[in-house]
């Protein structure tokens, strides 16, 4: 598919590195004053340490679908209202560096991100063409998480009861999908509610949702511990 088709209809420009040479001056990139070496170090960090990161990471691998840092990440200049993106053309992560400032933040977009690679790893998405695929995977990765946890729901000053997890994971979404394709907020609303129930309810590879960074320990255990499970029965 040509790059310009892409740009136009598919949430490239929000990512003004894509276009440009990514390899210039590579020395000042690796300068420890740069946002690209803060990027790429909080990046370690966060698959060294998130085990919401350590799920998806192993979960891939074990599919068959390994993840490297400096092949599938890469820390970017984006526009003001995007934090990260996955690009499905080369199977890359993009991490936005002028955007990321915490530790917390960045292990949110990594997780995020990884389970719409994990989705493109394990099923046939067609991310350009079925916006369908998209909003299930939009709903798994504002499910999955922690976008909609409280604290981050507190922090947005969004306060509710009664099903207001699920509200917020329909709402991240529907805007995540309105940033990246040309498309009216009626339609991609239904998209979302006629997906909502079969995607929100898939929890693969967590097996649970991982409302918490205990959660997501317990999750991430019992992903490691799943052969031996096999093996004594």
């Amino acid at each position: 598919m040509d790059r310009t088709e892409l740009n136009a209809d598919y949430g490239y420009g929000l990512i003004t590195e894509r276009n440009t040479d990514q390899n210039k001056n590579q020395s000042m990139r690796d300068s420890p004053v740069t946002k690209n070496y803060k990027c790429r170090n909080m990046l370690h960090l966060a698959v060294e340490n998130s085990p919401y990161a350590k799920v998806l990471l192993s979960a891939m691998k074990s599919s068959g679908c390994s993840v490297f840092n400096d092949r599938h990440f890469s820390c970017e200049d984006c526009d003001g209202t995007v934090s990260g993106g996955f690009d499905a053309t080369s199977s890359q992560i993009v991490l936005c560096q002028n955007n990321i400032q915490q530790q917390s933040h960045m292990n949110r977009v990594v997780t995020h991100e990884l389970i719409h690679a994990f989705d493109h790893c394990r099923a046939h998405v067609d991310w350009f063409n079925n916006f369908r695929h998209l909003a299930c995977s939009e709903i798994r990765a504002a499910n999955l998480s922690g976008d909609c946890s409280f604290s981050n729901e507190l922090s947005r000053f969004n306060f509710g009861l009664k099903q207001h997890h699920q509200e917020c994971v329909r709402d991240r979404a529907l805007r995540s999908i309105l940033a990246v394709r040309k498309i009216s907020r009626e339609e991609a609303r239904k998209i979302v509610d006629e997906v909502f129930d079969s995607c929100f309810n898939d929890h693969a590879p967590f097996g649970r949702i991982p409302h918490s960074r205990k959660d997501a320990e317990f999750a991430y255990r019992d992903y490691m511990n799943r052969d031996r499970y096999y093996a004594n029965l």
